[in-house]
């Protein structure tokens, strides 16, 4: 009959979670999100994911919450820096399934927030509700994230998990561009939004090298093949598999400075 609830960062809500899913075989646990980050992507979903030494995520559990409770309020209590990592996660939401989403961000920026968290949340929701354990399309949701997980590590987690986000996915547009997939056009376009909301697009002080070496430890990989998640236009979105280490290390140098 115990109750666990969540209340805080992403950090806190997949610690919670997972205690929530180990504990007992499983109590229920309520979301209560503080975070811009948080709303639009942690709380909703039910992964539950504790970094190791080696990876980000790679102990963790599938735990639905009971309820996810939001108010965004709270963002006037957030550091500035917080809430800007946030909307990384927010423009990804946009260019995965909602392209007005997108084209509001860019002429309007983030001013009703009410409505920001409600159509990046629903994005998500009707991802996971359509694949709730990441067997099929719920992958798209890692746009940016296999470059970014592997950036966050080599930085030693100095880089907020938004930001590293919104540079992973200025790489995979990047790559995307070189394979045909997207135009150079959209590639531009993504990174002069992220831009323009305050997130960075390139990193300084780490090398090719090591980001690539962090990635043989990423958990969407399909057995020894890295796995990408790449834009094709707004609102279309499309996993490749091993597009080859040359590729793959011309987008990690292409947002290094």
């Amino acid at each position: 009959s115990s109750v666990v609830i969540a209340l805080g960062g992403g950090v806190i809500g997949d610690m919670a979670g997972f205690a929530a899913a180990s504990y007992l075989r499983g109590v229920p646990f309520v979301q209560m999100p503080t975070s811009l980050l948080a709303m639009v992507d942690a709380s909703v979903g039910g992964k539950t994911g504790v970094d190791m030494p080696q990876g980000k995520n790679l102990v963790g559990a599938f735990k639905q919450p009971v309820a996810v409770i939001m108010d965004v309020a709270v963002f006037s209590t957030l550091p500035s820096d917080e809430f800007r990592s946030g909307l990384a996660e927010v423009v990804k939401h946009g260019i995965i399934g909602a392209p007005r989403l997108f084209v509001q961000l860019e002429e309007e920026g983030p001013a009703n927030l009410l409505q920001l968290v409600a159509d990046a949340v629903r994005v998500k929701v009707d991802v996971v509700e359509a694949d709730p354990f990441e067997k099929g399309v719920r992958a798209t949701l890692n746009l940016g994230h296999t470059f970014g997980h592997a950036i966050e590590q080599v930085s030693r987690y100095q880089i907020r998990h938004g930001d590293a986000v919104a540079i992973g996915t200025v790489a995979a547009a990047n790559m995307s561009a070189e394979l045909g997939r997207c135009t150079p056009e959209l590639a531009a376009r993504i990174r002069t939004l992220l831009e323009r909301l305050g997130l960075p697009v390139t990193v300084t002080g780490l090398d090719v090298d090591a980001i690539h070496a962090a990635m043989a430890h990423d958990k969407k990989r399909a057995g020894k093949k890295l796995r990408f998640v790449v834009p094709q236009a707004l609102g279309d979105v499309v996993v490749i598999d091993d597009p080859g280490d040359a590729v793959v290390r011309r987008a990690i140098a292409s947002v290094l400075e």
